[in-house]
């Protein structure tokens, strides 16, 4: 595995961590996330995916701020890439207005918010 990706990234605090972890890769946003932000962690995810050939990605929002509906919009546009690489993306999400963010935001991908509830999010990109 390459090492720790810790990253702070964007004036507002938003902070990022991209790795693969046990065959997934984990991407974990703290803060309030940014459109510079969104596009490192997207950089990052496809490049590992690339890397390592898995198709499971585990979106740990736990830590994340209610981002403005523009910054849900980038990730969506973001999210077709993803959509094109057939991968299996797991979001988990502390309330509800994060979760229907989220929807919006991997919409057009094969995905599903958990919410606060990590293993469970585990078990499903492992086919459970």
């Amino acid at each position: 595995m390459g090492g720790s990706s810790e990253q702070g990234l964007g004036t507002s605090g938003g902070q990022l961590w991209v790795e693969p972890v046990g065959g997934i890769i984990v991407a974990r946003i703290r803060g309030v996330p940014t459109a510079e932000l969104l596009l490192e962690c997207q950089r990052r995810v496809v490049a590992i995916l690339i890397d390592t050939g898995s198709g499971r990605v585990l979106y740990d929002a736990l830590e994340l701020d209610r981002p403005p509906i523009e910054i849900v919009l980038t990730q969506q546009g973001l999210t077709d890439e993803l959509k094109h690489s057939g991968a299996r993306i797991a979001i988990v999400v502390s309330n509800t207005a994060i979760a229907y963010l989220a929807r919006l935001a991997f919409g057009c991908a094969d995905h599903r918010v958990f919410y606060n509830d990590i293993a469970a999010a585990v078990r499903w990109l492992g086919g459970e």
